[in-house]
This record gives structure tokens, sequence and C-alpha cells, in this order.
């Protein structure tokens, strides 16, 4: 279903999380914490090891351990859920220990990893509590697209590039805090969407009206038409301004638009078949919340 309508029913979503949301979030968290737990003191005291990677060593072998407990314990369609969990916990917590104690040009590159584990965790749970009848593995959307992977991968080797020739340019007037600003406004921006959504939100969109469907212009829809590519859309440029890769700012940047553009445009060409009159009145009254894009208007 297409986030912009949704199913009436009681509340936006369940009252409390389908067992798939809780297993996800038991195993994101003990992981992240069992991770972190070990360089506490360290962390605490200041205690940075001569080698600074040395500190990434124990983590590893915890997280082994933690995935031979998971397989153990869990079978089947859980074990998928508890696994790819405890995978992003772990890269949370293994991003927080390079925030702790990585060289001062490498810290940003830990900021980015929080942020990049929390989204895709994030996806997932707030669809296990607005709408489970839709969660699937792909809710985490660790396989989103090659295009995703692709676009993840070159700025990784920006970054590296710059930090080995450049490294001071990563820290150059802390500019990268304006991508966390960013970040975290797109990301609060996109979850705020879903929960709003509720029972409708898909990452699909829908080309079939249900019978049963309304169009939902409260809440945050009430500011922008399409707020959870606005969140989306912000993040994704957040994430290349936190590692201060201006190649990437400018691809991300372009690529993002020219993909919510058509998104969008094809999106609401249903929309309008789907509410018609409604819609129109709709788009008029509320911008898509994207810059320089409208969407798919009828003259």
């Amino acid at each position: 279903m297409c986030a912009k309508s949704r199913v009436p029913a009681p509340g936006t979503g369940g009252s409390s999380l389908c067992s798939e949301g809780r297993i996800s979030l038991y195993c994101f968290v003990i992981t992240a914490t069992l991770v972190l737990i070990p360089s506490v003191p360290q962390i605490l005291y200041g205690m940075v090891p001569q080698v600074w990677g040395a500190v990434l060593w124990g983590p590893f072998l915890y997280y082994a351990l933690i995935n031979m407990i998971i397989r153990f314990v869990l079978r089947n369609h859980d074990y998928q859920v508890a696994i790819r969990a405890s995978f992003l916990g772990f890269a949370m917590a293994i991003s927080v220990l390079v925030i702790c104690f990585a060289p001062t040009e490498w810290q940003q590159f830990g900021v980015y990893g929080c942020f990049m584990s929390l989204f895709h965790y994030s996806e997932f749970l707030v669809i296990a509590f607005a709408n489970p009848r839709t969660l699937s593995l792909d809710s985490f959307m660790l396989n989103h697209s090659v295009h995703y992977g692709l676009a993840a991968a070159a700025s990784w080797i920006e970054f590296s590039l710059e930090v080995y020739f450049l490294p001071q340019f990563k820290r150059y007037g802390y500019i990268w805090l304006a991508g966390v600003v960013l970040c975290a406004l797109g990301e609060v921006i996109r979850k705020a969407a879903i929960i709003t959504a509720g029972r409708s939100f898909t990452h699909l969109v829908q080309n079939e009206k249900q019978s049963d469907h309304r169009l939902i212009t409260s809440g945050i829809y009430a500011h922008c038409r399409h707020p959870s590519y606005v969140g989306w859309f912000w993040w994704s440029i957040g994430t290349q301004i936190v590692l201060l890769n201006p190649i990437c700012i400018c691809i991300y940047t372009l690529v993002s638009w020219l993909f919510f553009h058509d998104r969008i445009y094809v999106e609401e060409y249903s929309l309008l078949n789907f509410f018609q009159s409604d819609y129109v009145r709709y788009q008029k009254r509320v911008p898509t919340g994207l810059p320089f894009i409208r969407g798919y208007l009828i003259d």
C-alpha cells in the first residue's frame, strides 16, 4: 500500500509490538550492550590503546559468540529477524567505539555508522509497531537495491581516500555537525510519517485502490504530501555532510532528487485515480515537501 492512504481501524497500528518486533528489539539492544560493556572502563577513563583498532578485536569475538547463541536458540524466520537485528546492534556498538577511540579524522565515520544502523533498524521496528501485517525481512531495507549498496560503497571509498590524502579537511569548521542535524531531522520526519500512516504504510507504491481506503491529510501530512520521502531525502544528504564527502554530497543530492521526482510523479498519478477531486484539492493546499518537485498535476 502507499503511504498516503490507509485502512480505517482503531488507532494507527498495534497497541504493542508483534513477536518479530520484540525479538528484533531484544537482539538489537542485547548485542549492542554486550559488545560495549567490556569497553566501558576505557570509555569512562579515556584509556585509548596505542593501536586504536585493537579495541575492536574483542567485540568481534563477542559478536561471533552472540550469533552462535542466536543460531542455537532460534530457527527459521525468527532466526533471520534476530540475526539482522543483532548485526545492526553490533554495527551501532562498533560505531560508538569508533567515535570514542578512533583518530579524530575517523570519528565522523562512527557518527555516520550510528545513523545508518539506527535508520535501518528503526525502519523494521516502526513497521513492526505501526503495520505488522506488512512486516517482512525486507523491512530492514538492508537489501534495498543494488544502486543503494553502490552508493554507500562509493561514500566509504571517498571518505577513506580523503582521510588518507586530506585528513585535516574532514574536521574543517565542524561543518559535519550540520549533517548530524539533517540526519536526525530526516529520521524523525520519516518515522512520524510511518506512524501517522499506520496500517497502510508499506515500502511499496500501491497501484490498485482498495474499497476501504481513504486519503490522509492530517498530522504531518497536513504540512507536506510526501513526508516519508522528505525525511529520507534530507537524511541521505545529511549522511554525506557528516562524512564531509564533497563529491558524494553533490551526487547524493542529484540522484536522490531525480529518484523522488520520478517516484512522486508515478505515485501521484495513482493517487489522483484513487481520490480524484479530493486529491486535487489536497495538492493545491499542501506542497510535496521536496524542493522544486510539484508531483503529477492536472492542468
